[in-house]
C-alpha cells in the first residue's frame, strides 16, 4: 500500500503551480484520502498531521507530497479542486497524540462487544474491524456479509453502547485479509496488504488455462477464496495457447481413440491417452495437426508417433580442471570407486597365495618337530656334562659348556620361527649337533670323572 515518491528530490520550478493536495493514511495504510493543504507549511512523509473529520478532528500519517500526488488522484479518479475535500488543520500536537493513543486502545474492547451484539440480534454478518477517530466521536465498523443486512437496529444499540457516531461499511474476503495481512505460501507479505488495491474475480478457469491441479487447499488464499496471483501469468498462457490448434481434444488412430490431458506451452506438446492403457503420449503440434487432417480425409494412422522426452543430455566434463574451487563431488566419488577396487582386487589375491603356500607350511610343520626331538635330547645331554664338568672343573671342559650353550641358543632362534620353509642344510646341522652331543658320554675324561664320584 506504499507507493514511492520518485519525483521527491527534484527542485520545484513554480510555487504557485504546485500540487497543494497531500495524501493521508490512517491505521497503518489500511486506510488512505487525500487532504487539501491551506497553509503555507510544507509537511514531508512521516509526519503526523491533524485533519477534519466527523464533528471533530481526526489524526494520520503523511504518505506522499507533491507531484505524484495528482497521479494517485488521478488513478482513483479524485478531482483536485473538489471543494468537498477536508482541510489540513495543524501538525499533531503532544495532547492529540496523547488522545489519539486512548481512542485507539478502545478498539478491541469495542470488536468484542460489538459481535456479541450482532450475535444477540441474530444477524447474518461478521464485524471484522472497528476504527475509532482520533477524538472519539465517531466509530467506523467494517464488516463481511454474504448479502444484504437490515442493521437499523444495530446502529441504535452500537450508538448508545460506545456512546460514539455509527458508521457501517460492508467489505469483502479479500479487503478483510489484506487489513489483517499475513505471509503467504510464497513467503512473501500478503499483495492486498501491501501493493494490491483492485481487486479482480478469480475462477478455476485460470487455472485450468496453466495446467493447475484444482485442488482447493493449494489454489485459495488465507481469505478462503482463490488466490489473486493467479490472473498474474494469464495472458502469457493465453498468448501461447494461441499457436496450438482447436478441435484436436480427439483425434483417432489404429488403437481408437487418443484424448488430450494437458498442453505444455514451454515445449510446445500435446499430451494424449489411449483407451488401453493410461501410459501418456507427448506429441508435437504438427503431428497432432497432421493426424486430424488424416482424420477428416477418412484415414486413421497406425501410430502416434510420440516424442521421446526421457532421454536426457549428458553434461560434458571439462578435460582441464582449475586447481582453486573447482572440487566437485562427482571427483570424490570416482576416488572412492577406485579405492574400493583396489581393497577387492587385494582381497582376492590374499586366498591365492595361502593356497600357493601350503606344503611349504606342511615342510616347516615338520622341520619343527624334528627341531623339537633333537632340542629335547640336547638339553638331557648339556644337564650331564654339566654335572661332570663341575666335578672335574677343567678349563677345557669350560669351553665345550660355552660351546654347548651358543649351539642350544642357536637351536633356540631357530625354533623361534616355525612358519619359515624347510632349509635342508639347517637339518643337517642339526643333526650333527645331536651326533656331537650323543658322542660326549664316550669320552674318557668324562668317564674318569664318574668313577672319582
Amino acid at each position: 500500500m506504499n507507493a514511492h515518491d520518485w519525483l521527491l528530490n527534484l527542485p520545484m520550478i513554480d510555487f504557485d503551480s504546485a500540487c497543494k493536495v497531500i495524501e493521508v493514511s490512517f491505521s497503518q495504510g489500511t486506510r488512505k484520502d487525500f487532504f487539501r493543504n491551506p497553509t503555507l507549511q510544507p509537511f514531508e512523509k512521516g509526519d503526523l498531521i491533524a485533519v477534519e473529520g466527523v464533528s471533530g478532528f481526526d489524526l494520520g500519517e503523511v504518505s506522499l507530497t507533491g507531484e505524484i500526488v495528482r497521479l494517485q488522484m488521478k488513478k482513483r479518479n479524485a478531482k483536485e479542486d473538489n471543494p468537498e475535500m477536508k482541510k489540513v488543520l495543524r501538525r499533531a500536537t503532544d495532547r492529540d497524540i496523547e488522545i489519539w493513543k486512548q481512542n485507539k486502545a478502545r478498539e478491541p474492547e469495542a470488536v468484542i462487544r460489538s459481535r456479541a451484539i450482532a450475535k444477540q440480534l441474530k444477524l447474518d454478518m461478521k464485524i471484522s474491524q472497528v476504527e475509532m477517530q482520533a477524538d472519539g466521536r465517531k466509530a467506523t465498523f467494517f464488516y463481511i456479509a454474504d448479502g444484504r443486512v437490515d442493521f437499523r437496529e444495530l446502529i441504535k444499540v452500537y450508538a448508545a453502547e460506545f456512546k460514539v457516531k455509527v458508521e457501517m461499511r460492508q467489505i469483502g474476503a479479500r479487503q478483510e485479509a489484506g487489513k489483517v495481512g499475513g505471509i503467504g505460501s510464497c513467503g512473501r507479505e500478503l499483495c492486498c496488504s501491501t501493493w494490491l488495491t483492485d481487486f479482480k474475480s478469480v475462477n478455476t478457469a485460470a487455472a485450468r488455462y496453466q495446467n493447475l491441479s484444482i485442488n482447493q487447499t493449494k489454489l485459495s488464499g488465507q481469505c478462503g477464496r482463490l488466490k489473486c496471483c493467479l490472473n498474474y501469468e494469464l495472458d502469457t498462457y493465453l498468448d501461447a495457447l494461441q499457436h496450438f490448434p482447436d478441435n484436436c481434444d480427439v483425434i483417432q488412430v489404429a488403437k481408437g481413440n487418443a484424448f488430450l490431458i494437458k498442453k505444455d506451452i514451454f515445449k510446445n506438446l500435446m499430451w494424449y491417452t489411449l483407451p488401453d492403457s493410461n501410459k501418456q503420449y507427448p506429441l508435437t503440434i504438427e503431428r497432432v495437426q497432421k493426424i486430424k487432417t488424416l482424420n477428416r480425409q477418412g484415414i486413421t494412422p497406425d501410430e502416434l508417433e510420440p516424442v521421446d522426452v526421457s532421454g536426457k543430455q549428458k553434461e560434458a566434463e571439462p578435460e582441464t580442471v582449475e586447481l582453486v574451487g573447482q572440487i566437485s563431488l562427482r571427483t570424490l566419488e570416482k576416488a572412492e570407486k577406485k579405492k574400493k577396487q583396489q581393497q577387492q582386487q587385494q582381497r582376492q589375491q590374499r586366498p591365492q597365495q595361502r593356497q600357493g603356500g601350503q606344503p611349504q607350511q606342511g615342510g616347516g610343520q615338520q622341520g619343527q618337530q624334528r627341531r623339537q626331538q633333537g632340542g629335547q635330547q640336547q638339553r638331557g645331554q648339556q644337564q650331564g656334562g654339566q654335572q661332570q664338568r663341575g666335578q672335574q672343573g677343567g678349563q677345557g671342559h669350560k669351553g665345550q659348556q660355552q660351546k654347548g650353550q651358543q649351539g642350544g641358543q642357536q637351536q633356540g632362534q631357530g625354533n623361534r620361527n616355525p612358519q619359515r620353509p624347510n632349509n635342508p642344510n639347517r637339518n643337517q646341522g642339526n643333526r650333527q649337533q645331536g651326533q656331537g652331543n650323543q658322542q660326549r658320554p664316550n669320552n674318557p675324561n668324562t668317564g674318569t670323572g664318574k668313577q672319582e664320584s
